[in-house]
């Protein structure tokens, strides 16, 4: 690795850089094995693949990593995170899996849970002798948890819960390791007791005894060959009063005690359920990191293939390398800035993850709720952004590689088919962006009102309104240039980091508070409809959101990189993301004022000035991402 490429990769791997070497170094061996070779299996020889390599992660201990000290774990939930984020690299239906079993499965028992339950379960969990799953959507609810129909009502003559679906809708449905591997579910039930609904908890569910076989009253059918991701069991489960004892309930946050007396440290209902999901947010994290890293292996094969393949003949009769044309490098180069860009915001939301939730499960409910809001609104804003920007960039890369490009050998057909449903799965995008948009709004004061665009038209009108900027260590970066920058009217202030910055906050600022004047004429007679005729305007408001903190994130990065040729290298990076986001939106610009035409012509000039100077080092900046060379060295590379 030459000594720029390796220094690139020091600044990425960046707080768990052991982590991801440690990562690279499994999945490269793996890959050696033939591991990933998958694209000739069936679904069922793609599973009982992916069930070996599930046991083989287990072996190297690095599933324990999230999980308590005290029962076998590291306590170091960055390193979890950042583990199940470098699985993306490699198969994403053994990344999906394992965040399933020890993720969403593990992590909702570990942190709904209470000591009974970690003692029980944790140890089993962590090898991999137990696996199990989140048994959380339905055929009728899926991001509408708050309304899902699974009930769980108590039975005090027996001191148990009885677990029914009531109705087809209520099916849980697109559980994974449900259909083949799961004994154990946390499922998500309306908790009746005494005739009164106390809103959704979870509560564990055995569905399958030591032998596999599956338990009375359970019924689980295979979701079937999805289109991609068929590595991973999803099933559909339904419950026929399924009965089981009272201290199955995770009990962290609401308690049923023997004679059906409910119990919780949270009066409000709402408070309690956002409480309660809150504490599951590294689940969207790690997709968007996964994401991430899938998007980085594309871009690295695609980038390698367009480096070595020619077509046509240039100015000196000799045949051009795709990557020389001006066309090719805008296909790939402000995708690979971007990519850079997700790259070192996921980095600070995972370090906020990890300073917000090490400590014990009371330590994490104590958190400051202040910023349990933000990261659970900055994780909702992320995971949409880095998924879409896979969906889109894995497809270029596709496009970029022609027929080759095509075929499943070459691993970008399976990536682009796995990563597509990352933009509806922990969270469908759209409805995403809604609650980052809502928790602006709201300055985060909303009481941990519901979700519904009713419930959120009516508090927009009845309270004060407005955006807040959060004062985070990246923001303090950004304004320091901002106010040491004077300001500047020529057409080169769009490589000005200051009028960047100012132009990303001004647009933001501009969107927030005219969505806030626009849902302010909501009364409540029409609370609905006004919220809905704006739906458009939440959705940019979010996304302008988002793209700033982005930046912040991207620009924070820079300042603190020591080495002045990585510095300058990405100093350029950071511009073409930014001159490229601007394009993009260039309409939304001009319409409001912000750039002349003339300034606008000289952002599409600049996006195509950044790509020819950046196009030297396009190699430098994908092999920064150190993906294991066997998981980007496909066979086309060997054919140009």
């Amino acid at each position: 690795m030459e000594p720029l490429t390796e220094e690139l990769t020091r600044l990425l791997d960046g707080r768990w850089a052991s982590v991801r070497r440690d990562i690279r170094e499994h999945l490269a061996a793996e890959a050696e094995k033939g591991a990933f070779d998958t694209e000739t299996l069936d679904a069922a020889a793609h599973r009982e693949r992916i069930g070996e390599q599930l046991r083989a992660l287990a072996k190297t201990g690095r599933p324990r990593l999230g999980f308590p000290t005290e029962y076998g774990g590291d306590g170091d939930i960055g390193a979890a995170v950042v583990s199940f984020e470098m699985l993306g690299f490699g198969d994403l239906s053994l990344m999906v899996k394992s965040g399933v079993q020890w993720g969403l499965f593990g992590g909702a028992i570990h942190l709904l849970g209470t000591r009974h339950h970690h003692e029980r379960y944790l140890s089993d969990i962590m090898s991999g002798e137990l696996l199990g799953c989140f048994a959380m959507t339905e055929i009728g609810h899926g991001s509408d948890v708050q309304n899902l129909r699974t009930t769980a009502t108590y039975d005090p003559d027996t001191a148990e819960f009885v677990v029914h679906t009531p109705d087809r809708s209520a099916t849980k449905t697109y559980i994974g390791n449900a259909a083949r591997d799961g004994r154990l579910a946390v499922v998500f039930a309306q908790l009746v007791t005494g005739g009164e609904s106390r809103g959704v908890h979870a509560v564990l569910v055995p569905i399958r005894d030591e032998h596999g076989t599956v338990l009375p009253g359970v019924t689980i059918e295979d979701n079937g060959v999805k289109a991609g991701l068929n590595g991973v069991d999803n099933g559909r489960i339904t419950f026929d009063h399924v009965r089981v004892p009272r201290t199955a309930l995770l009990n962290r946050y609401g308690d049923v005690t023997e004679d059906g007396t409910y119990t919780s440290p949270v009066d409000s209902d709402g408070k309690r359920f956002f409480t309660m999901l809150g504490t599951l947010v590294r689940g969207r994290i790690s997709v968007a990191g996964s994401a991430g890293n899938a998007t980085k292996r594309a871009l690295a094969i695609a980038v390698h293939y367009a480096d070595r393949r020619r077509q046509f003949a240039g100015r000196d009769g000799a045949e051009v390398t795709l990557l020389d044309y001006l066309a090719h490098q805008r296909r790939l180069l402000p995708a690979l800035a971007t990519t850079y860009a997700l790259h070192f915001a996921q980095e600070d939301l995972v370090a906020e993850l990890h300073d917000l939730q090490t400590g014990t499960p009371e330590d994490v409910a104590e958190a400051d709720e202040i910023r349990q809001r933000e990261l659970e609104s900055s994780a909702a804003g992320l995971k949409a952004l880095a998924t879409w920007h896979a969906t889109s960039t894995i497809q270029a890369a596709r496009e970029a590689c022609g027929g080759a490009g095509y075929m499943a050998e070459n691993v970008l057909p399976s990536l682009k088919a796995d990563t597509d449903v990352f933009t509806t799965f922990e969270g469908d995008n759209t409805v995403l962006l809604q609650l980052v948009a809502k928790g602006l709004l709201t300055h985060y004061r909303s009481q941990f009102q519901d979700l519904s665009p009713l419930a959120t038209a009516r508090f927009v009108a009845e309270q004060f309104v407005g955006a807040v900027i959060e004062r985070t260590a990246a923001r303090r970066v950004v304004e320091r240039i901002v106010d040491a920058s004077p300001a500047r009217d020529d057409d080169d202030a769009v490589f000005d980091r200051a009028w960047q910055l100012k132009l990303f906050t001004d647009r933001e600022s501009h969107v927030l508070d005219g969505l806030a004047r626009r849902l302010r004429a909501a009364g409540r007679d029409n609370a609905f409809d006004v919220f809905n005729a704006a739906q458009d305007h939440v959705l940019r408001a979010a996304r302008v959101h988002v793209e700033r903190v982005v930046l912040d994130s991207f620009v924070a990065a820079v300042d603190r990189c020591e080495n002045a040729e990585v510095k300058a290298l990405l100093d350029k990076v950071c511009d073409l993301h930014v001159l490229a986001t601007i394009e993009a939106d260039r309409a939304w610009f001009l319409e409001h004022g912000r750039l002349t035409s003339g300034r606008a012509k000289a952002v599409v000039a600049g996006v195509n000035r950044l790509c020819g100077e950046l196009r030297p080092h396009a190699r430098t900046l994908v092999d920064a991402f150190a993906v294991p060379e066997r998981l980007w060295r496909v066979p086309m590379l060997d054919w140009v």
